[in-house]
């Protein structure tokens, strides 16, 4: 850490060695407690040794995902990981589970029902995936009528997207068409008079 402040290097290098032994992302609270430091402090030593990293073109970074500060490859690096961990790799979802998962994603909390509504089809053995998965759990029942289960998505899911919370999702209206381009659409897939 070619620019980190000399006298704050016994800090960073604790939270290096908490955060390199973590399975999950590391809390600032624990980090807090962990080194007696208030977590503006840790906060702030954290910022800067992410800093750091990126200004020495680490193949890593510390990056703060799930509510918590973890270590990753850089994403300039996506390929060479990517190669090394293929092999390795669970199969990967379907379209149909992507597709549940966004709607899961931007809707919870949401039962299988309305899973089912939006999606056209029955969704339960593609939630069962997604929960086995770990990426989605209940959340909560439903206060209408049967109490349908309520899913949303997991931690484990917004660690595997790299997010710290749920805001950091792209805006929804990001993948939508504009009004004019369904309008558009519909005036010609729709099919003309009869002659």
């Amino acid at each position: 850490m070619s620019s980190f402040p000399i006298d704050w290097r016994p800090e960073a290098a604790a939270i290096e060695a908490v955060i390199i032994t973590a399975t999950e992302p590391v809390p600032s609270q624990l980090l807090s407690e962990l080194l007696e430091l208030p977590v503006e402090r840790i906060d702030e030593l954290c910022r800067v040794m992410s800093e750091c990293y990126e200004e020495d073109e680490r193949g890593f970074e510390l990056a703060r995902v799930g509510g918590g500060y973890r270590f990753q490859s850089h994403p300039a690096y996506r390929g060479y990981v990517e190669r090394f961990i293929l092999d390795d790799m669970p199969s990967k979802l379907s379209p149909a589970a992507l597709e549940t998962l966004a709607i899961v994603a931007y809707k919870q909390p949401i039962s299988r029902g309305q899973i089912a509504q939006i999606r056209g089809v029955n969704a339960d053995g593609v939630i069962r995936l997604l929960s086995q998965r770990g990426y989605v759990e209940t959340v909560g029942r439903d206060d209408g009528p049967g109490q349908a289960i309520l899913f949303g998505t997991s931690r484990f899911f917004l660690e595997r997207l790299g997010l710290n919370s749920l805001d950091d999702l792209p805006p929804l209206e990001d993948f939508v068409p504009a009004v004019s381009t369904v309008e558009l659409l519909e005036q010609v897939l729709r099919p003309g008079p009869e002659e």
